[in-house]
């Protein structure tokens, strides 16, 4: 077999395909799920910022430093 052989097998294999994506796509349109739309519109849609108050602030802080100096008692 010589490479002008091999090639139209190719074009005849590939206008095959053709034909048949082409009938696949007429008689089932492709159709996303609605719950794949969804997910997709939420995640792309910026959400609003939290804002925490000053006093919620002091305790996350308050409460990290303990927990770091808990962890740096265990290394002394």
């Amino acid at each position: 077999m010589n490479t002008d052989e091999i090639l139209s097998l190719i074009d005849a294999e590939i206008s095959k395909l053709k034909q048949v994506r082409a009938l696949l796509a007429v008689v089932t349109p492709v159709k996303v799920p609605a719950a794949a739309k969804e997910a997709n519109v939420a995640a792309k849609a910026p959400g609003k910022r939290r804002k925490m108050s000053a006093e919620t602030k002091a305790k996350m802080a308050a409460a990290q430093k303990k927990r770091w100096a808990a962890i740096l008692k265990k290394k002394a």
